[in-house]
């Protein structure tokens, strides 16, 4: 077993939604954490694995509440309203300290009537 603190920090990157997806009302955001494995595995028992395990929380628009996830997938929103968003990303350890954190800003356009 690797010691821990010899392991590099963890760190989160979130990719910007795709124009195209917005204009459907679709908000999709990829991540991907470095030098963290995304499992759903919680608790103080899970800091001692190695390699490094975490999840991600998300917060949409300055919420009073977020979610976890731990499934590694895409993000999928879906129903905002038309305009200006936030979503908040934190890469969290098994315990729910947050190691690193992303905002992501982005426009839903008003969507077109169908033809």
């Amino acid at each position: 077993m690797v010691p821990l603190p010899s392991q590099p920090s963890p760190s989160l990157v979130v990719d910007a939604p795709l124009p195209e997806q917005l204009a459907m009302g679709l908000v999709v955001l990829r991540y991907r954490a470095e030098n963290l494995r995304i499992v759903p595995v919680y608790g103080p028992a899970a800091l001692d694995v190695s390699p490094r395990i975490g999840h991600i929380h998300v917060t949409v628009d300055d919420a009073a509440w977020h979610w976890a996830d731990g499934s590694g997938e895409p993000l999928i929103i879906q129903s905002l309203p038309a305009g200006p968003h936030k979503v908040w990303v934190g890469l969290a350890d098994p315990t729910h300290k947050i190691l690193d954190e992303k905002n992501v800003n982005f426009v839903v356009p008003v969507q077109s009537g169908h033809h």
